[in-house]
């Protein structure tokens, strides 16, 4: 209706091979796929994992998105000497493709690129620092974002409606964050556990509540709690005995003392 039919055909058949990208990859290795949404601006492929899939897994799945691109640019050229598609259409293909690709690699979660902010920050912090520190560098971010937006397009209602859908998406789930972070957590406890090759330990103090040590599982590690009290150690507590208590038998403001076996 509106003339951008051919246009519109191409930014959809992009968006929808580069979500295939992370649904293969996520398909193959056995994660559970929620839905996929194509939208008018960009795509998102939704898993139902929480945080406890191997990071070297979700990074294959979140770059497979990206490394659709390349194949989709092979694809162009070959359309093009089969001379299939004009040359000015070609032309058009390869900014949408690269267009999209760049976008996708923004730093701002949910973009495949804050997504790799995340992961990162995750294999150097607990999971729920890292999550929220993802989410506040990714509103930073947009904010500069939307100033150089301010500057150079400020008419352009499509980078508009983006913006506004960024924002909202990063308000969501800055409000959603301990509801995330206990999604961890459960999964952790009555989910398929991973095999978890790396101990991390934690030091807390008897007086500490459980959810403040949980706060500091990190993933892909396995933790021992080291319990003291003033100077002296009063024992150890295994994270399934942690979780255990507060989910099980729910002991939800519980201290570490009254839990620990004492040595």
């Amino acid at each position: 209706m509106t003339g951008y039919f051919w246009e519109l055909l191409a930014l959809f058949g992009i968006v929808f091979l580069h979500e295939m990208g992370h649904a293969i990859a996520a398909q193959y290795f056995a994660w559970k796929i929620q839905r996929i949404k194509i939208l008018p601006f960009g795509g998102i492929c939704e898993v139902d994992e929480h945080g406890n899939k191997p990071m070297k897994e979700e990074l294959i799945i979140i770059m497979a998105g990206p490394m659709q691109h390349g194949a989709i640019a092979i694809l162009i050229i070959v359309l093009q000497y089969f001379s299939i598609i004009t040359p000015e259409y070609t032309q058009l293909l390869f900014q949408f493709n690269l267009m999209i690709l760049l976008f996708n690699l923004l730093p701002i979660w949910p973009l495949d690129g804050g997504k790799l902010v995340q992961l990162f920050l995750a294999s150097r912090k607990p999971y729920l620092d890292a999550y929220k520190q993802s989410v506040i560098s990714s509103f930073i971010i947009l904010l500069g974002l939307h100033a150089i937006v301010l500057l150079f397009a400020p008419f352009n209602m499509q980078l508009w409606l983006v913006l506004v859908y960024l924002y909202i998406g990063l308000w969501m789930e800055w409000k959603q964050h301990h509801f995330t972070f206990m999604r961890f957590l459960l999964e952790r406890h009555y989910g398929k556990q991973q095999d978890l090759k790396l101990l991390q330990p934690i030091d807390a103090n008897g007086e500490d509540f459980l959810y403040h040590s949980m706060e500091k599982f990190r993933r892909d590690c396995k933790h021992i709690i080291h319990v003291g009290g003033g100077n002296t150690l009063l024992g150890k507590l295994d994270e399934n005995e942690l979780m255990y208590a507060y989910f099980t038998e729910k002991q939800v403001n519980a201290k570490l003392k009254e839990i620990v076996y004492y040595d």
